[in-house]
């Protein structure tokens, strides 16, 4: 049975396979309307449409389809409701939905959409599945002082020290790497790889984690997230994953940094 769309062509509309990525922009639209876009195209839905967007792997039964050739993605997935003037996301599959900030939806959960642009990734074994949403927000008014040819503006950094670069650099170097799902180096394996890097230095474990929690104490005072006291047991990587994570948001660590580790 194919899933059809009601609704006036002013409150829902398809959108083709064409559309390019919504971290891109939209097209003119009502302020809450809800885009949501998958590989094979997608859809957009006025907040006053009355339709509960589903999305899943059937595509012949769903308004956005995702994950159409893995079999570990569910028919019907998930659905993107609008209640009491907010976009709702609910997950009724088996496997996960990874919000932004790693949070994970789980089967059975739901959770309020943010305006602005989300991407959703349902968690296979062996892929990761993206399905875009984004809200529109009412245009802000124009500047007259804006001009498109100023120069771009750099986030602030956090300063580090040539050795906490190091470490740190070499601690995270599968994120700078881009390697999916990525984990910090264990400390065996800093002291290691530094110690082969700069045998004079007499690397170990024990101070290349000296190092990093220095770091992490140091940002912790502005930055939540990088204190074991706001951090649920077991802790595990999580305080390396968000001092990692931090300093990639705010660029304090780059790509080109990995040219430390080949010196």
């Amino acid at each position: 049975m194919t899933m059809s769309v009601s609704g006036p062509s002013s409150k829902v509309n398809l959108l083709p396979k064409e559309t390019g990525s919504l971290a891109r922009g939209l097209p003119p639209a009502r302020p809450d309307t809800l885009f949501v876009l998958g590989a094979n195209g997608g859809m957009s839905v006025a907040p006053d449409a009355r339709l509960s967007l589903m999305f899943g792997r059937n595509e012949p039964d769903v308004h956005v389809c995702v994950g159409a050739d893995d079999p570990h993605v569910s028919r019907r997935h998930g659905y993107i409701t609008r209640e009491y003037s907010r976009w709702v996301l609910g997950n009724t599959g088996r496997l996960p939905i990874r919000l932004p900030g790693s949070r994970l939806l789980l089967g059975g959960d739901r959770t309020e959409l943010p305006t602005g642009y989300t991407p959703l990734f349902i968690v296979a074994p062996r892929q990761e599945h993206l399905l875009e949403v984004r809200i529109a927000v009412p245009e802000p008014a124009p500047n007259p002082g804006d001009r498109h040819e100023a120069e771009t503006r750099e986030r602030g950094t956090w300063p580090l020290s040539p050795v906490e670069k190091l470490v740190l650099v070499c601690l995270g170097q599968r994120y700078l790497r881009n390697e999916p799902r990525p984990q910090p180096l264990t400390w065996d394996q800093v002291a290691a790889e530094l110690g082969e890097l700069r045998p004079g230095e007499r690397w170990s474990r024990r101070r290349a984690a000296h190092i990093v929690t220095k770091v992490r104490k140091r940002l912790g005072t502005t930055v939540p997230g990088l204190l074991e006291e706001e951090v649920p047991p077991p802790v595990g990587n999580t305080l390396n994953h968000n001092l990692i994570m931090e300093l990639l948001v705010t660029t304090t660590l780059r790509t080109s940094d990995l040219l430390l580790l080949e010196e």
